[in-house]
């Protein structure tokens, strides 16, 4: 398993985790969403799952991966 922190902006509510942590969940990966610090971080496999695919997962969820 592979352990990565991302910044992340936009998020600021329970809703931000939850969209987070289900678009993760879709992937096969767990999300650690972290609201006072912006960021989220994600333990996932990285033979099921590329990093660009996370990344690509939170932005489609409408917050900026820096």
């Amino acid at each position: 398993m592979q352990n990565t922190t991302l910044q992340v902006q936009g998020m600021s509510c329970g809703h931000c985790v939850a969209s987070i942590e289900g678009a993760m969940k879709n992937l096969g990966a767990t999300a650690k969403v972290d609201l006072a610090n912006k960021s989220v971080t994600v333990s996932y496999d990285e033979t099921q799952v590329s990093l660009d695919k996370i990344k690509a997962a939170i932005e489609d969820q409408g917050y900026d991966v820096n």
